[in-house]
């Protein structure tokens, strides 16, 4: 079986990057917020220094695979991110179908009416928490597995 741990979540874009974090039981993700960074390095660096004030024990990064299941650029610009995330985290690093993540996320924002900035604030900590809450529901419906690269 597998121990539970926090866990953070990277929902990785261009210009913003959702962050979301689970307690130490893998019950809840919660998002944390986003951080405005387009320099990989940088960004890998802020990121670090994040799941270290968290006590994360693992990093999973959205891996935004197209409808097919098929990679495409944005695909391998995350896939390359999470070396990157691995090589200066020493955590281990793993790569989640994120597909409708946003779509999901943009339907809770609907449901709660949140609009304007309270809105493209919310967006992205939003999909990493959907991200950690698919993760985290994988996990647990498969204590034996360990899931390095998720299960695609």
């Amino acid at each position: 079986m597998v121990a539970p741990m926090r866990i953070l979540a990277v929902d990785h874009g261009e210009a913003r990057t959702g962050l979301a974090i689970c307690d130490p039981g893998e019950c809840l993700a919660s998002p944390l917020g986003t951080i405005r960074q387009r320099d990989p390095e940088k960004l890998a660096g802020q990121i670090v220094q994040t799941a270290r004030e968290h006590r994360a024990e693992r990093i999973v990064i959205g891996h935004p695979l197209n409808m097919d299941g098929s990679a495409g650029d944005r695909a391998q610009t995350c896939r390359d991110f999470a070396g990157l995330l691995r090589e200066k985290s020493g955590l281990p690093v793993v790569l989640w179908d994120e597909r409708g993540t946003t779509i999901t996320a943009a339907r809770y924002l609907n449901a709660t009416d949140t609009r304007g900035k309270k809105r493209k604030a919310a967006l992205d900590p939003l999909s990493a928490a959907i991200i950690l809450e698919s993760y985290l529901a994988w996990r647990k419906n498969h204590p034996e597995e360990e899931a390095e690269n998720g299960p695609f």
